[in-house]
């Protein structure tokens, strides 16, 4: 894994990052021999306020930093707590869906009621890791779902593999207000069934790669006013970054590609994504 990549041409209007780990960037969570994007990232001794630094340096204003599981959802909302331009998302992640014992979900809505945290999330399904049983994630999601509507907050998905359930579920128990697919990864006909619902697709670095030309299709089709991007950083760098960790401070590079792909100019793009970001996560 070699160093963090150089910066973008900043872009010359803000935007936000909705979807990044800042705890895992920062080493709060020590990588596992496994994760070398991790691992690479924490090597690079990076600070919450030097990844703000760096991502205010190319107009990348606010972070969300979300959760997934009780000990980075707790750090998430004490660092949102504590640093300007941070909001947080809490959850139990469906890869840990075993662990969304009753109590642990009473924390989760507990943390869900604080004010810095704008989202619960990222909950949802997975079965392309199906390392918790398709039964304890469908009622790990159901739950999420019912915690985001009486906390009226953003509901914040993890969709792998799963697209039609995940549709399935949010019809049957009835989605909260706000539902935001991160790091979308369907494809242009389910962005039509997100936009007919009102769902946001937040796009992510995987939108810039070669072999994702149904993303882009998906971009394309994707209302600007349900358009937001995340790095989903450390992990997902756009083009020319794929093997190297990713940060917030990448966000201009995959906010370009969408600006193209929906033939707007990147200005439009950041406008449409900032006003976007107030009504899912509230007033900044």
């Amino acid at each position: 894994m070699s160093k963090l990549p150089t910066a973008p041409e900043p872009l010359s209007a803000p935007v936000f990052d909705s979807h990044c780990h800042l705890d895992i960037m920062v080493g709060n969570r020590q990588a596992s021999s496994g994760d070398p994007v991790a691992q690479a990232a924490q090597a690079a001794s990076a600070t919450v306020r030097g990844i703000l630094e760096e991502a205010r340096a190319v107009g990348v204003t606010r972070l969300v930093t979300i959760g997934y599981d009780l000990a980075s959802s707790r750090w998430g909302a004490e660092t949102a707590a504590a640093e300007e331009g941070v909001y947080a998302g809490v959850a139990i992640h469906p890869n840990e869906a075993h662990e969304a014992t009753p109590e642990a979900l009473a924390e989760i809505e507990a943390l869900a009621r604080r004010p810095e945290v704008r989202a619960v999330g990222e909950t949802g399904l997975d079965w392309f890791r199906d390392w918790a049983g398709k039964d304890d994630q469908q009622a790990s999601f159901r739950a999420h779902i019912e915690i985001a509507k009486r906390t009226g907050k953003a509901l914040v998905i993890h969709d792998r593999d799963a697209h039609d359930d995940v549709l399935k579920v949010l019809a049957a128990e009835g989605a909260p207000d706000k539902v935001v697919f991160h790091s979308y990864s369907g494809d242009a006909e389910m962005a039509k069934k997100c936009a007919d619902a009102g769902y946001f697709m937040s796009f992510s670095g995987p939108v810039t790669y070669k072999n994702a030309g149904y993303l882009r299709e998906a971009a394309a089709v994707a209302p600007l006013e349900l358009l937001l991007v995340e790095t989903d950083a450390p992990y997902l760098p756009p083009v020319p970054h794929r093997g190297k960790p990713n940060a917030p401070y990448l966000i201009p590079l995959t906010l370009r590609c969408l600006a193209e792909v929906k033939g707007v100019q990147p200005d439009d793009v950041c406008a449409a994504i900032s006003t976007n970001g107030v009504t899912v996560f509230g007033e900044w």
